[in-house]
């Protein structure tokens, strides 16, 4: 089984890429859905809570709250992610031993893959990417931020450029979604022969 890591800076289109690859009938673990449902987790909020008092509010972690403590203060972004991190890789690690065997090829949809060293992992990485503008529209309608919250988030994140120099393959996601996926349908083809 081969690991293909898909990632891109937020509003890139790394998302829509995943759930393109999965409508085709792949398996991807989704980082982001992992991480939606530890927000619930009763254990992992008390932590939560111990860390960053008052952002735990009937039962959920308050995740605008949140977003605006660690995107203002880099220290507790780094606080957050030890404690969501490693749970996350153990649950990949798990993934991983029972898709072995079942799948020919494995997706990673992560937007931290590099930051959390999951390019490791991976046997080919593909960059999903988009003109600034559009990334920071995208990011604002599909988030209700605005542009300086978009900013924030975009600036303690790695720049897509620096995820594009260590790409496999880069895709330009300001496209139609049937142009999109016949550009990705040409990848994977390619990579099945690779790997066959």
């Amino acid at each position: 089984m081969k690991l293909i890591g898909i990632t891109g800076s937020i509003g890139c289109g790394k998302t829509t890429i995943a759930k393109i690859i999965n409508s085709m009938g792949y398996t991807v673990f989704d980082v982001d859905g992992w991480v939606r449902r530890i927000y619930f987790d009763k254990a992992f909020l008390q932590v939560l809570e111990s860390k960053f008092p008052g952002v735990v509010r009937d039962g959920a972690a308050d995740k605008r709250t949140l977003r605006n403590i660690v995107f203002s203060d880099n220290s507790k972004l780094k606080l957050l992610e030890s404690l969501i991190h490693p749970f996350l890789e153990e649950t990949l690690k798990k993934t991983i031993r029972r898709n072995a065997g079942r799948d020919d090829l494995f997706f990673l949809d992560v937007a931290l893959l590099f930051e959390m060293k999951w390019d490791r992992f991976c046997d080919f990485i593909l960059v999903a990417d988009v003109d600034y503008e559009i990334q920071k529209q995208r990011v604002m309608l599909r988030d209700n931020v605005s542009a300086e919250d978009f900013d924030k988030i975009n600036n303690v994140q790695m720049k897509n450029s620096a995820k594009i120099k260590m790409a496999d393959v880069v895709v330009d996601t300001d496209k139609s979604k049937n142009l999109l996926k016949a550009e990705l349908i040409n990848i994977i083809k390619g990579l099945e022969s690779c790997y066959d």
